[in-house]
């Protein structure tokens, strides 16, 4: 697989990095050593880890003996599980502390890594032993989840090629190369452009409407740099307020451009242009689907998702564009009103659209969100997290210690009530500038059965909020509460799973049109009353959320909710689009994305928008010829909520947080995580098949009948 001479190289420079106790890499023992890891450990590690996981390969090859789960599944899992648990914790220190040294040894092992996956799902020999355990005896004694995880292994190994010819095989593992270094390109890019730009303002009262809080950190950050007045830059704990509240109609249109034409050629430095990096990767997918026997990516895309075909995901998206737009429309044209007749404006262009609607909110629902915010303080807002999950599932969460990659990470237990430990989580809420933006969750640890034990599941959560200021505690805008709750759903589908199966345990072998289910379903909570009056403390007053307020948040809860729903449209049929029939070679992108934009969108975007250059969910993520997902699982999401929703209306006294319905979720769908088809987990909770009116009503998007 990977030449000895990649291999050696480095073992041979420094010959104690290979040691486990001297490369923190290498220990297995326990947790992560993060406070040991240094970018010198990583080559000397995954060359160690290759080379392990190769001879393993190499014996099973060998051995005559009939292929059994024992014999040869469970110590194959074994190998690629060490070399992916320090291959992710290499990646998860490259997106949240990320340096110039960090990034340049993990771009250099990137395509020896993305080499020996490659070549694991063409290896024939392996092929064949897994088919032959399918075909024996020995198949109809496996569990459940084994049978399910042998199934997904036959259908990988069809997918990276392993039924190619010689040559077509050594074509797709290039390709397969060459499309993880343009990602991490892709994400570079991003980032760097992001961290680059800068606007310092001298003036106070160009900064006119934009909260104290965010004031105070561009103050702040100025200072650090040596310059007079305010800095402000595209991290989102400082664009987006910026954006809703900034008086200065070109402060908003200068961020805004920036913003938009971040990795593009149109941005500040040239070196940044995702451009050619798009068109490129697009070609080498098509190629991928070619090569598989596929007419398009988002063919290959949808054999690993519950939708089969890309006709079926489009005209899935293109009817809720049918019944969402007349609603985005109406939104829209309220908008142009208000601005016109409350604010002087004959128009609104996309840089003003934010401000237009806090302003429009402000003035209908007689509240801001940075009214809303100062009761979101960071640490009732954990503290109600965990309650929800505590009442749900039957758990206890409680901070804990161990070794953390930065000061801002923390780190906590989750045991069930009798104290045995189920899983554990780290935490990382706040915005810095070597940390890639946006809010996820990645698995540290799996559940599995070893060595006669279970191994219990660790998952990172990670966010990108605005950190605490003046001595005060972090503060949450109720959007923030949201994606934390969403972020945290995807962790407990990760840590209460029950499956003891390794690659369908948790969220591992769940369709990517499914995985999205939990999170959207835990956002849910975030507009119910029993839960919100025991998360929020007024950060001055002490006060809890008044119900007056909570009253007007509900009443607000679908404002512009149809212009919202278009722009989620809007992105998912782009993604289709790109990945079903475009030719970069022939077809303009640009043209595109307006075509799209025309047909779904109601904002009137400027020609300089090139949204795609940043779009990290196609690009630099998982998401590519999947971005529907969100839309998808949001019917899942929805209907599964109302579950709870219709035992609140039985047992008032208990509201939504309903332990019985709780346990059934846990059982039915979070524990049983990748081990059997997510329809089937959905249907067993919920005794039928999802409902779209759920989805709709929780809009505001019911149509009249």
């Amino acid at each position: 697989m990977t030449k000895e001479s990649d291999l050696a190289t480095p073992d041979l420079a420094n010959p104690d990095l290979a040691k486990p106790l001297a490369n923190p890499l290498l220990d297995f023992s326990g947790l992560p050593r993060f406070a040991s890891i240094q970018p010198t450990h990583i080559k000397p590690a995954m060359n160690v880890l290759i080379a392990e996981a190769s001879a393993t390969i190499e014996s099973l090859s060998a051995d005559a003996a009939p292929a059994s789960w024992e014999n040869f599944i469970t110590p194959l899992d074994n190998v690629n599980e060490r070399l992916s648990r320090a291959w992710g914790v290499v990646g998860h220190l490259n997106g949240v502390v990320n340096s110039p040294e960090l990034r340049e040894v993990y771009n250099d092992m990137l395509p020896i890594i993305t080499q020996y996956w490659t070549e694991l799902a063409q290896n024939e020999t392996l092929y064949t032993k897994y088919k032959a355990i399918r075909a024996s005896e020995q198949y109809a004694s496996l569990s459940p989840a084994q049978k399910q995880a042998l199934e997904n292994e036959l259908r990988d190994f069809r997918l990276g090629g392993a039924e190619l010819s010689v040559e077509k095989k050594a074509r797709y593992q290039v390709v397969q190369e060459e499309l993880s270094s343009l990602m991490s390109t892709f994400n570079d890019n991003v980032l760097d452009a992001t961290n680059e730009f800068a606007c310092f303002i001298e003036d106070e009262s160009e900064l006119s409407g934009v909260p104290e809080d965010v004031k105070t950190v561009a103050r702040e950050a100025a200072m650090a740099e040596g310059k007079p007045g305010w800095k402000l830059t595209l991290h989102g704990p400082c664009y987006g307020p910026v954006m809703q509240y900034a008086d200065t109609q070109a402060l908003r249109a200068r961020l805004y451009r920036a913003y938009v034409t971040r990795g593009s050629e149109l941005g500040a430095n040239a070196a940044w242009d995702n451009s050619a990096t798009i068109n490129r990767m697009l070609q080498l997918r098509h190629e991928t689907a070619v090569l598989l026997g596929y007419k398009n990516y988002s063919e290959v895309s949808l054999a690993t998702k519950m939708a089969e075909t890309p006709a079926d995901v489009i005209g899935f998206l293109d009817d809720m564009v049918i019944k969402a737009k007349s609603f985005a429309e109406a939104d829209w044209k309220e908008l142009l009103a208000f601005a016109n007749a409350e604010l002087h404006m004959p128009g609104v262009n996309a840089w003003d659209v934010s401000y237009v609607s806090e302003k429009l909110r402000e003035n209908r629902y007689s509240f801001s969100d940075q009214e809303l915010k100062q009761y979101f303080q960071e640490p009732k807002v954990l503290a109600g997290l965990f309650h929800v999950i505590e009442a749900l599932y039957n758990v206890k969460i409680s901070a804990s210690n161990t070794e953390v990659w930065h000061s801002d990470a923390r780190f906590y237990d989750v045991r069930n009530i009798d104290g045995g430990i189920v899983g554990e989580f780290y935490l990382d809420l706040y915005a810095r500038d070597a940390k890639r933006g946006g809010a996820w969750m990645d698995d540290a640890i799996n559940r599995r059965m070893k060595n006669g034990a279970v191994q219990h599941p660790v998952a990172f959560l990670t966010c990108n909020f605005a950190a605490p200021v003046d001595g005060k505690p972090a503060l949450f805008t109720h959007d923030d509460v949201i994606t934390l709750f969403h972020e945290f759903g995807h962790g407990l589908h990760q840590l209460l799973t029950e499956v003891d199966e390794l690659s369908v345990s948790g969220i591992n072998g769940v369709e990517w049109d499914a995985v999205e289910l939990p999170s959207q379903f835990m956002e849910n909570f975030c507009w119910e009353w029993d839960v919100l009056k025991r998360m929020t403390a007024h950060v001055d007053s002490g006060e809890a959320l008044p119900r007056a307020l909570f009253d007007k948040m509900i009443a607000a809860k679908n404002f512009q909710a149809g212009m919202g729903f278009v722009r989620q449209l809007e992105f998912s049929l782009l993604d289709m689009r790109l990945h079903t029939g475009f030719d970069p070679t022939r077809d303009s992108m640009h043209d595109l994305v307006a075509a799209v934009r025309r047909a779904v969108a109601v904002v009137q975007y400027p020609d300089f928008n090139r949204t795609l250059h940043a779009f990290s969910h196609i690009f630099g993520g998982g998401y590519a010829a999947g971005y529907y997902s969100y839309k998808w699982a949001e019917v899942l999401s929805a209907d599964a909520y109302a579950a709870f929703e219709e035992g609140s209306v039985l047992y008032p006294d208990i509201g939504v947080l309903n332990a019985e319905t709780g346990a059934k979720f846990r059982r039915e769908v979070l524990g049983r995580g990748g081990s059997r088809p997510a329809m089937e987990s959905f249907i067993a909770f919920r005794g039928r098949k999802p409902d779209m009116e759920p989805l709709l009503r929780h809009n505001g998007l019911k149509l009249a009948a």
